[in-house]
């Protein structure tokens, strides 16, 4: 068994395409720790709702952490040192963070992967998020690892074109989602949250996304 497991839901590995695989259960013992660090980081850059460069609002807040940030306004979308919103570095990234995403990817078949970003997306009631694939990093070999806590969400997952099909999976706290090699380039997203409580976030949910940025 998985050092990143709980005994009470041993990790169960589903594929949901060549290079992408969902670890139910693989962060169930980090969570608290993982969701203090979150509350810590985001004193220090706090979460705010990004504008596309369509002009329109996420529904998501976001804050990061790592060597850079994920940003968005209506000059694009881009990785930048500082935070926008503090002119300051972005917090570094915990090592509980780390440990988790590389122990993840590992797991999954990419031992060599070492983020220097993570990207804290908040979810509300209602909140989504467009299908959508992750591009914007320069080098596209490494994978992305996303972690889910506090409240189920329905993630969907497609291909390489937005035509394509996507199957939709229930995530919830705890679960962790990698996907690299032939399905880097995935289109995926999120549904709208549904409402309900839990008993680490109340009524949000909070996704970690990990990334190799520079």
């Amino acid at each position: 068994m998985s050092l990143f497991s709980d005994a009470a839901r041993p990790v169960e590995r589903i594929q949901l395409a060549p290079g992408a695989l969902l670890l139910r259960g693989f962060a169930d013992a980090q969570a608290a720790e993982l969701l203090r660090e979150v509350e810590a980081l985001s004193k220090v850059s706090p979460f705010r709702h990004l504008e596309t460069p369509g002009g329109f609002t996420m529904s998501v807040a976001m804050t990061n952490c790592g060597a850079v940030g994920w940003v968005s306004d209506r000059s694009g979308y881009r990785y930048q040192a500082l935070d926008p919103l503090t002119g300051q570095a972005w917090p570094p990234m915990p090592a509980a963070f780390l440990a988790l995403a590389q122990a993840a990817a590992a797991e999954a078949g990419f031992p060599a992967f070492t983020p220097d970003v993570a990207l804290v997306n908040r979810y509300a009631p209602g909140a989504s998020l467009s299908s959508h694939r992750d591009g914007d990093e320069r080098n596209h070999e490494h994978p992305i690892v996303s972690v889910s806590l506090g409240l189920p969400a329905s993630f969907f997952f497609g291909g390489l074109e937005r035509s394509d099909p996507v199957t939709s999976y229930r995530l919830d706290s705890g679960d962790v989602v990698v996907w690299g090699g032939p399905a880097r380039l995935a289109y995926h997203g999120v549904r709208k949250l549904k409402d309900g409580e839990h008993t680490l976030t109340g009524r949000t949910r909070i996704n970690l996304t990990f990334r190799k940025a520079l």
